[in-house]
């Protein structure tokens, strides 16, 4: 319990540590983040490249718009300014994210890769086959930003493309992933920026109810992490809006930090 209201506090002053310097972008729309990827490197790469490297997963997808691209690139160099205060000291972060298509010879250099909202998501059976073999061979995929039971309907129907003998699980709070670097003991609904400022809401499209799940293998180790009806890359992208709950940033902080962690050391 200390250990946690410790963490809780440092990454607290992390967020206010890196306020000033994030705040020249503050409101910027993502159909900007050509100019703003230019801008933002800028002021806090060096180029660095490290053991670990944020990979942001590039699908096919039935949107009006390539739906891999939402919260991109804010929200990657956003959590990356957290894991190279935090973790820096065990683990070696690149300074830039990066990428990935779903083939096995590009997602095998990385251990953890992210995809957001999957409820649009399209995979090929070649790809879906790319996918597994990567997660069996040891990697590691969450799932972020889908929202009520159309897009839930549809990432079961892609998940099973890729792993039609597993079924999709609610992981426990007392699940390894959720202590492995913070202690994370409730499933929070993190919602998106305009939702929660103009709305006052934190779920969307009937999407009422948090879920934490996943596939886990016979060994017990988590392959695919799915956080339903939640939106944390939004609340990584604006934990540097002053009217976002500070609340919602640092739990998105907390669980993404975790399943990195997770990716790394299982």
């Amino acid at each position: 319990m200390a250990k946690s209201a410790i963490a809780c506090f440092l990454l607290l002053g992390l967020v206010l540590s890196v306020w000033p310097l994030l705040s020249f972008a503050q409101r910027r729309r993502n159909e900007d983040f050509p100019n703003f990827r230019e801008e933002f490197t800028h002021k806090t790469s060096s180029g660095k490249r490290g053991e670990y490297t944020f990979a942001r997963l590039r699908y096919s997808s039935n949107g009006w718009r390539p739906m891999w691209t939402t919260d991109y690139p804010k929200a990657d160099a956003q959590l990356i300014l957290g894991l190279r205060n935090w973790v820096q000291s065990s683990l070696n972060i690149s300074d830039e994210a990066t990428t990935v298509p779903p083939e096995v010879r590009e997602l095998a250099k990385y251990p953890f890769i992210y995809a957001v909202e999957p409820g649009f998501m399209q995979l090929t059976d070649e790809h879906a086959a790319q996918l597994r073999e990567y997660l069996l061979r040891g990697g590691f995929w969450m799932l972020d930003d889908f929202w009520g039971e159309y897009e839930w309907q549809n990432v079961q129907e892609q998940l099973h493309k890729v792993f039609p003998e597993y079924e999709i699980k609610e992981l426990p709070l007392d699940h390894p992933l959720f202590h492995c670097y913070f202690d994370i003991n409730e499933v929070v609904q993190v919602p998106n920026v305009d939702n929660i400022i103009y709305r006052g809401r934190t779920d969307e499209k009937g999407g009422i109810v948090p879920h934490y799940e996943g596939i886990v293998d016979e060994s017990g180790r988590v392959l695919v992490f799915i956080a339903r009806n939640c939106d944390n890359g939004d609340a990584w992208e604006w934990i540097d809006e002053p009217r976002y709950p500070l609340k919602y940033g640092l739990a998105a902080y907390r669980l993404g930090m975790n399943c990195i962690v997770y990716a790394m050391t299982h």
